[in-house]
């Protein structure tokens, strides 16, 4: 088995904030929504195998514990990035031999980023 995709959850009318984060700051892709589904809002980004879908959610609540974990390059250059665009990187030591910071995304859901290659599926 293999994952397709994760959602996450976000306000209406996020979309642009969606768009900032995900495609200027992450230098994700963002994807036409199929044309049944563009009435709901939202909008769907990839890189590479990577695949986040954002979706409108009229009870909205940001998810602070359950969150995607996505694994970058050069982990550093990464939380800079995401730093100078106003998401603090939160490092954290408790998994030991693995390099890794939290962020939120514009809407307060939690994002896990890890170094590639360090007891990861990409050794």
């Amino acid at each position: 088995m293999k994952l397709d995709h994760i959602q996450l959850a976000m306000l209406e009318g996020g979309e642009h904030q969606a768009r900032s984060f995900f495609a200027d700051t992450l230098g994700f892709i963002e994807e036409e929504k199929p044309e049944p589904l563009r009435g709901r809002g939202g909008c769907w980004f990839r890189n590479g195998d990577a695949i986040v879908h954002l979706g409108i959610d009229p009870n909205f609540v940001p998810q602070r514990k359950a969150h995607p974990a996505s694994l970058a390059a050069d982990i550093g250059e990464l939380a800079q990035r995401l730093e100078q665009g106003g998401h603090p990187a939160q490092w954290n030591e408790a998994l030991p031999g693995r390099i890794r910071f939290y962020t939120s995304d514009p809407f307060g859901n939690r994002i896990e980023f890890m170094e590639a290659g360090q007891g990861s599926s990409e050794e």
